[in-house]
C-alpha cells in the first residue's frame, strides 16, 4: 500500500524530480499515424481489436475511456524512482498531494486536474465535441477543455490530412446539424458540409473550449487538456470508415441516446459559429522573457497554451554547450523533443525508438517546491538544442498576464 513516506522518498531521490514510464493508449477508431517513436511492431500491444495505438498520455491521473476492454491501468502514468518499485502518479497524488503539487493547490484544485498527451493520427479525427462540465456532470464527469500545439520535431512528416475542421460556418442551424444527425446510417451524414478547414501550422497551437465540434487532422499534436475523456462524435464516416452510434452517446445520459435536439444543444453554438473562430482560437508562441535577453542567458522559453484557467504549457529550448537554471511558479509534467543532457540530478534523453513497456529518459514530472526553487539543466551537445514541452496544471500563477477569461 502505498503511503506518503514512500513518495517522499521518491521525491527525495531526484531533488524533486520524479521520472515517468511512458503511458500508451489505442483508439479502435483511428488509424496510427507512426511518428511517436514506439516500435512498429509494438503498434498492436492491446490487440487488434483495440485498434493501434496512436496516443501517449503524459503525467496522467486519468484512466482512459475506452470501452468495457480497457485496461486496469490504461492511460495512468506511473513514477519510477531510483530505487524501489514503480507506483501510480495517480496514487501518490491521493496520499501525498501536498508533497507533489503543493497544499495552496490541494486545497484549491484536490488533486492534479491536467491530462496531456501526443496523438498521432494518419488521418483526420471524426468531427466531434467535448462536454461541459453542465453537459459532463450528467454522466459523472468533468467537461473538456482543450488546447493543441505541432511540435515540429515531431511533425517533419504531416501525413494524409494536415488540416483542421473546426467549428461551423456562420450562418449554419442547428436544424441543419439535426438533419446530420438524422442521417447517420446513411454513411457520410454531411456534417462537414457546414465547418471549414485551416492548414496546421507546425511551432503554433489553438485553443478549443468544450461544445466546439473540431476534426484534429494529421500532425502531431501535444495536446494539455482537463483530466477528463468525454467526448461525442458528431460525424457519422471518416475516410470511408463508419463511426458507430455509440461514439456520439458515450457520454450522454440513457434516456437521451436518440434525442436529438438534446444532442445538438450539447454544442455551444455562438462559440462555433463565430466569424472570428480563428482570431479568437489561434496561439502563436509568446515569449516569457524578451528573446535577445534570453538567448544572451542560453535558452529561449515560449508559452505554447495560455488564455485560460484550467492549463497551461511552455516549450523550453536549452541551447548548446549552455548550463541554465530555470524557476517556475508550479509543478508541472515535461516530455522531451530533441536532444540529451540533464535536469536537476536527473539524466535526460529523446528516444529514437522505445519498446512497449520500456522505460525512457524523456518523460519527467516536476514537484512544485522544486520548481520553484529552480531546476539546473545542462545541455552537453556543441550541436543540438535541448527542447523540453512543459505543461502546468490549473492556476499557474506565472500564466495568469495572459488570461482571455477573465
Amino acid at each position: 500500500m502505498l503511503n506518503r513516506s514512500v513518495v517522499q522518498d521518491a521525491v527525495n531521490q531526484g531533488n524533486g524530480v520524479l521520472r515517468l514510464e511512458p503511458s500508451w493508449v489505442p483508439r479502435s477508431f483511428m488509424i496510427p499515424g507512426r511518428r511517436l517513436k514506439l516500435h512498429p511492431d509494438d503498434l498492436y500491444s492491446f490487440g487488434a481489436r483495440r485498434g493501434g495505438i496512436n496516443e501517449r498520455w503524459f503525467s496522467s491521473t486519468t484512466k482512459a475511456s475506452n470501452g468495457p476492454d480497457t485496461t486496469p491501468d490504461e492511460g495512468l502514468s506511473y513514477i519510477h524512482p531510483a530505487q524501489g518499485a514503480k507506483f501510480l502518479l495517480k496514487d501518490a497524488v491521493d496520499c501525498a498531494g501536498e508533497v507533489l503539487l503543493g497544499s495552496d493547490v490541494m486545497a484549491r484544485e484536490g488533486g492534479w486536474n491536467l491530462l496531456c498527451k501526443f496523438f498521432d493520427n494518419m488521418g483526420p479525427i471524426p468531427h466531434h465535441m467535448h462536454q461541459s462540465d453542465e453537459f459532463a456532470r450528467k454522466v459523472g464527469h468533468k467537461g473538456k477543455p482543450e488546447a493543441y500545439y505541432f511540435p515540429p520535431q515531431y511533425n517533419q512528416l504531416s501525413n494524409n490530412f494536415p488540416h483542421t475542421y473546426m467549428g461551423l460556418e456562420p450562418g449554419t442551424t442547428k436544424e441543419d446539424i439535426r438533419r446530420c444527425l438524422e442521417r447517420w446510417d446513411r454513411g457520410d451524414n454531411g456534417i462537414l458540409f457546414h465547418t471549414r478547414a485551416y492548414r496546421l501550422e507546425p511551432g503554433s497551437g489553438w485553443q478549443v473550449d468544450p461544445g466546439i465540434l473540431h476534426a484534429p487532422g494529421s500532425l502531431v499534436t501535444y495536446e494539455p487538456q482537463v483530466n477528463s475523456d468525454v467526448f461525442a462524435m458528431f460525424q457519422s464516416e471518416v475516410e470511408g470508415r463508419i463511426v458507430d452510434w455509440s461514439l456520439l452517446t458515450k457520454d450522454v445520459p440513457p434516456e437521451f441516446h436518440h434525442d436529438l435536439d438534446y444532442l445538438v444543444s450539447m454544442l455551444d453554438w455562438e462559440a462555433n459559429v463565430n466569424p472570428e473562430f480563428a482570431a479568437t482560437n489561434k496561439r502563436h508562441p509568446v515569449p516569457v522573457r524578451p528573446i535577445e535577453k534570453m538567448e544572451e542567458a542560453g535558452y529561449r522559453e515560449v508559452w505554447i497554451t495560455y488564455g485560460g484557467r484550467y492549463y497551461s504549457a511552455k516549450e523550453l529550448t536549452v541551447l548548446p554547450t549552455h548550463t541554465v537554471t530555470i524557476k517556475d511558479a508550479a509543478a508541472y509534467g515535461l516530455i522531451l523533443t530533441q536532444g540529451h543532457g540533464t535536469f536537476g540530478t536527473v539524466p535526460v534523453s529523446t528516444p529514437s525508438m522505445i519498446r512497449f513497456g520500456q522505460l525512457t529518459e524523456d518523460e519527467l514530472f516536476v514537484t512544485a517546491s522544486a520548481a520553484k526553487e529552480g531546476i539546473r539543466i545542462q545541455n552537453p551537445s556543441t550541436t543540438d538544442p535541448l527542447v523540453i514541452l512543459k505543461h502546468f496544471g490549473p492556476g499557474n500563477p506565472d500564466a495568469e498576464p495572459l488570461r482571455r477569461d477573465i
